[in-house]
């Protein structure tokens, strides 16, 4: 491979930095609403030995503009009403339906499915002309017995079904529970198989928990597998909330079935993707999302093995290029840019030249890792050991954030300090493996905490 010389300002500066430029198929594809951007976590690498580097790929989603029309959403709510739902916490889930149903129009489906010990279509799914009548129906609900949360999500992706051959529909499960799932599969493999399955059908969906008595776990699963957002609500009166936060989400939709191709060149040699499931094949990677939101922004994180290079000398690291469906015309579009590192001799000048931006994104998904393992030891009742290895992560942080004078790693060090001592002094309770699981969740997801 040949190695481009690059100038020096002063004793070493950065060239190696992202040039994006949007690539399209077809001339008005070159206005879509998604741009992509690639960076590396350390412009300036060590030379003459191997290294390793995170690229972060960024997908931005512009906002819907405002002379076009939003495309229309094929929405199923999935409600538990088992025993434990009863009261407050059904009439509070009954306000989140009416809630996201009067954000509907006339060219939106609507349906409706509730799970008890049996599962039961409330609402077939149908055009939203007759909001009023619909709202009636909702209201009229009642709480049953136990929980078959699986054969709940699969009623709704039945009604769904209805309308997925119009490729113009968002498609979208809003699965809300409070339960532990006790009729039918109810494993964290059997809904994440599900899940997965529904993705490829392309449907994504959302999970709802409430209280501290549902299974995180499944939930959290459920999401990932179908690309959906996860919410953790331990006070019902707040779902009218969340679920209208979700519809904003639903209702910007501009981009769907995205997918980023990342190809080294000979010698870069990718390793994994960092908190999302994805794909090696050689000198590529490839990771998949359903939908894309306006105005939001999308990464995954990609950490590659660089080979021995000489000082002063750069090298291309990774081109990136999304493909994904304009969701405003149903047209396919792409977007593609690329990085490259530059060399030195000189640690001052790796340590000094950080992207810490890329940097704290890392580590953040890094100690998703840590706290999830931490969580599975506390499980076992091993809360001295999740502690010790919360404790390790933290100070590996320190000395980063110092190394790196980056603020951000300091301030995560911090967290995970308390969190080992919390763990340590009185364990983990359910709302706290809770909060653990969904924030890590939303994290990975880059779901806006709403």
């Amino acid at each position: 491979m040949q190695h481009k010389r690059i100038a020096l300002l002063g004793a070493v500066t950065v060239l190696a930095l992202c040039v994006g430029r949007a690539q399209v198929a077809a001339p008005s594809s070159a206005s879509g609403p998604v741009a992509c951007r690639v960076e590396v976590d350390k412009p300036v690498l060590p030379a003459d030995r191997t290294t390793r580097a995170v690229i972060k790929i960024t997908l931005d989603a512009a906002e819907v503009p405002g002379d076009k029309r939003r495309p229309p959403v094929n929405l199923a709510i999935v409600l538990d009403r088992s025993g434990s739902m009863a009261g407050n916490k059904l009439e509070n889930a009954k306000e989140a339906a009416i809630a996201a149903l009067r954000r509907l129009d006339g060219q939106d489906i609507f349906s409706l499915v509730v799970y008890s010990t049996t599962v039961e279509t409330v609402i077939p799914a149908q055009p939203v002309t007759d909001a009023d009548a619909l709202e009636r129906r909702i209201r009229a609900l009642r709480s049953g017995d136990t929980t078959n949360l699986f054969g709940g999500v699969n009623q709704g992706a039945s009604e769904l079904r209805k309308n997925l051959a119009d490729k113009r529909y968002i498609s979208r499960i809003i699965l809300l529970s409070d339960g532990l799932a006790n009729v039918g599969p109810s494993s964290v493999e059997e809904l994440g198989r599900l899940g997965a399955a529904l993705l490829k059908e392309g449907i994504s969906v959302t999970t709802v928990g409430v209280g501290n008595d549902y299974n995180e776990d499944v939930m959290t699963q459920i999401s990932q597998e179908s690309d959906g957002n996860s919410y953790f609500v331990e006070a019902s009166q707040d779902l009218p909330r969340i679920f209208a936060a979700e519809l904003g989400d639903v209702l910007s939709v501009v981009a769907r079935k995205v997918t980023i191709e990342i190809t080294c060149p000979a010698g870069i040699r990718p390793i994994r993707f960092i908190g999302r499931d994805g794909r090696l094949s050689g000198q590529k990677a490839d990771v998949f999302l359903n939908q894309l939101y306006g105005g939001q922004s999308k990464y995954a994180l990609l950490e590659v093995e660089v080979p021995p290079t000489h000082p002063a000398e750069s090298r291309p690291l990774a081109t990136a290029n999304c493909t994904y469906e304009n969701a405003l015309d149903n047209a396919r579009q792409e977007s593609q840019a690329q990085v490259g590192v530059f060399f030195s001799a000189e640690p001052k000048d790796v340590a000094t030249q950080v992207n810490r931006s890329v940097q704290s994104d890392a580590s953040t998904l890094y100690n998703v890792e840590v706290t999830n393992q931490a969580v599975d030891l506390t499980d076992r009742g091993k809360n001295k050991e999740a502690a010790d290895i919360l404790r390790q992560r933290s100070q590996q942080l320190k000395e980063d954030a110092v190394l790196y004078r980056n603020s951000a790693l300091e301030k995560q060090s911090l967290e995970l300090d308390q969190q080992a001592a919390t763990i340590e002094q009185l364990g983990m309770d359910n709302t706290m493996r809770k909060t653990i699981r969904t924030l890590n969740y939303q994290a990975v997801n880059q779901q806006e905490n709403k």
